[in-house]
């Protein structure tokens, strides 16, 4: 197990990392800082194309939420800032309509430094009300996905795509945003969201934090619409596995993708070298 260190300069170099101008490969770091950036290296790179990430908090027996639906306690401190930083990594962050109208969140940057990512609320039906928290004005995009006709407000992007058995094909809607320009996106939630994008082939990386805490019931985390009947058949991901401090953090590599992520870049340009030297 890893513990990270994610001192102010190793932030800065990610930030970097994911604005072009830096690498991840290059400096004198302490070996708690060299793991925060292979953990988070990953998630800021943008010269590997269009990726899905998720991230899921859960409890030692494996609960997201308690019996009546509070979740809002699950993560520790150090999980909700890890969340924190997967969203300022990411150019897009997604959550269901359920969790939308549940948790009521604002996906916003809050405990690091960074620009909040475009928020994205996949609402087939068109429930989510137009004052909702996640739809307020601050400058980053917000981005309906449904499959009705339901104006929204101005400045509130709608993208029409169809379901099918009551759902919108995880696939469909990463073609979508990518089209949009967003080519890397944070699946935050809820668990049958983030189960769709596994299902569907398209999830790269899944990360899992554990909370130290024993809930005894409630809503489990994700699962597959196609369980295996042998340990044999279970898919086995690449998985390391960090110290974040109030959690422990399983990143687990599902796709080809996620291991080319974890290899060194190539060689950094002349502006990545400025950056390097600057460190």
């Amino acid at each position: 197990m890893q513990m990270i260190d994610v001192t102010s300069r190793v932030w800065d170099r990610l930030l970097a990392v994911r604005a072009g101008r830096a690498c991840i490969c290059c400096g004198n770091w302490t070996e708690a800082e060299h793991a925060a950036l292979a953990l988070y290296g990953p998630l800021a790179r943008r010269d590997l194309g269009p990726v899905a990430f998720g991230q899921i908090g859960q409890s030692l027996d494996g609960r997201i939420a308690t019996v009546s639906g509070d979740a809002r306690d699950v993560s520790g401190p150090d999980g909700l800032a890890h969340l924190h930083r997967m969203r300022a990594l990411a150019d897009a962050v997604v959550i269901g309509v359920r969790t939308a109208l549940h948790d009521v969140p604002r996906l916003t940057v809050r405990l690091c430094s960074g620009d909040n990512p475009a928020r994205v609320v996949i609402d087939p039906q068109g429930r989510l009300p137009d004052d909702a928290p996640v739809l307020k004005a601050d400058g980053a995009r917000r981005i309906i996905i449904q499959s009705t006709d339901r104006p929204r407000p101005a400045g509130v992007d709608v993208l029409r795509l169809p379901r099918l058995n009551g759902q919108v094909d995880a696939r469909r809607i990463l073609d979508a945003l990518h089209r949009e320009g967003l080519n890397s996106v944070l699946i935050e939630g809820g668990a049958i969201t983030l189960s769709n994008f596994i299902d569907a082939g398209r999830l790269s990386r899944l990360q899992v934090a554990v909370a130290p805490l024993l809930i005894g019931g409630g809503p489990q985390g994700f699962h597959t619409r196609n369980p295996v009947a042998k340990l044999t058949d279970a898919l086995r991901p690449q998985t390391r596995v960090f110290n974040i401090g109030s959690d422990i953090l399983f990143d687990c590599g599902i796709l080809p993708q996620a291991k080319r992520a974890s290899m060194p870049q190539h060689p950094p340009t002349a502006s990545m070298a400025e950056t390097r030297h600057g460190h």
